[in-house]
């Protein structure tokens, strides 16, 4: 519970850095969207993975949840073959390595992201990289301005020039290399990444909507119990 905490507490100041007041574009999640989180966790296995843990998710919840077959979850997700399905997405990256790689802050585990930021935000961030050649990775995003994160999606999105306005800020960008994906198809894989992060920061979501339906219907049914026996009791009296 208190590492729990810690986290909690550590995380959003570490991601927020340099937090600016770019607007931020909606995106929509749903965790029953199956095709969609098998989508956006193919996407955080090969691009996201390395430098980022998930370590309150595991495996076989996540296989079950999107209804992957746990095989096909061994033999494309888990590259380590000694982890076993149960396991929790973890990396094998120390802090200290991370912090020495990545100019001294460790990149964050990432299981909770959408929940201390928001849905938006990370859609947003993710689609927002542009060049800067001040940058020690070359580039820069308006949503966390000097961000220490590289644009590791760059060959899907392409590479893109942000548009300034008198005042510096930025609004708008400017496609000068397409990548393997139309704008079009980035932001639908992004979407899916978004959706991903979203069902792994509440995988209990889908669970606790249906609880939760049930337990208005016997709320309703307790009152009408409730109602008659209240009249019952209180008839002689009136």
């Amino acid at each position: 519970m208190k590492k729990l905490l810690f986290i909690l507490l550590w995380l959003p100041g570490l991601v927020l850095a340099a937090p600016s007041n770019y607007p931020l574009d909606r995106v929509a999640v749903d965790p029953s969207d199956q095709p969609s989180l098998q989508r956006g966790a193919q996407l955080y296995m090969n691009y996201c993975m390395g430098c980022h843990s998930l370590q309150f998710q595991r495996y076989n919840r996540f296989a079950r949840d999107a209804g992957v077959p746990e095989e096909l979850v061994m033999e494309h997700l888990i590259f380590d073959p000694e982890i076993e399905i149960g396991a929790l997405m973890t990396i094998p990256m120390s802090s200290a390595a991370a912090t020495d790689w990545f100019g001294g802050v460790a990149p964050p585990d990432l299981s909770l992201i959408t929940r201390s930021t928001s849905n938006a935000y990370v859609y947003t961030y993710l689609r927002t990289f542009y060049s800067d050649d001040s940058r020690p990775f070359g580039t820069n995003n308006p949503v966390v301005e000097n961000s220490s994160m590289p644009n590791v999606l760059w060959q899907l999105q392409g590479l893109q020039e942000a548009v300034f306005n008198d005042a510096g800020d930025v609004v708008g960008f400017e496609l000068v290399e397409p990548g393997l994906m139309t704008p079009e198809e980035f932001d639908v894989a992004m979407a899916d990444l978004v959706n991903f992060m979203a069902y792994v920061a509440e995988p209990y979501k889908l669970d606790r909507e249906r609880i939760g339906k049930w337990v208005l219907l016997y709320l309703a049914l307790a009152f009408v119990v409730f109602y008659l026996l209240k009249k019952e009791y209180w008839k002689d009296v009136h």
